[in-house]
């Protein structure tokens, strides 16, 4: 029961802090309507990384399992990043619109970062608190 609160509300802070972000850049972008895309990227990438983080504390040695996913999610959405800015950079330059790109950009990798940032650091935290309480129980 304690993984399965630890996972929810580490799904809620990390939703909060990912749309945190979204909405911190939406502002500072003033963005419209495609701002949308990146709302509905956020909550989709929480989904997803809390069911993945879930999963992750029923293993033995669950801190190093969790570590390494975050690891593998964080380098996954640089990557992404990454190759969105090639693909903006990859545009004719009369067609580049680097007023709508990088602001899009920004928006769908930076608040999914936060996320799972928020998301493992909470969890991590969780589960070495248990682990402490079962060696000294033990």
């Amino acid at each position: 029961m304690r993984k399965f609160f630890t996972s929810l509300f580490a799904f809620f802070i990390s939703w909060f802090a990912g749309g945190l972000v979204a909405l911190g850049l939406a502002i500072a972008t003033d963005a419209q309507e495609e701002y949308i895309l990146v709302f509905m990227a956020s909550a989709l990438v929480t989904i997803v990384v809390a069911i993945v983080f879930f999963v992750a504390q029923f293993f033995s040695n669950a801190p190093a399992i969790i570590d390494w996913l975050a690891l593998c999610t964080i380098v996954l959405f640089v990557l992404v990043g990454l190759g969105l800015i090639g693909w903006t950079f990859s545009q004719p330059v009369d067609k580049r619109q680097w007023g709508s790109d990088l602001p899009i950009v920004a928006g769908l990798v930076l608040p999914n970062l936060a996320t799972v940032l928020v998301h493992w650091l909470f969890v991590r935290w969780r589960v070495g608190r248990g682990l402490m309480n079962a060696q000294v129980n033990a």
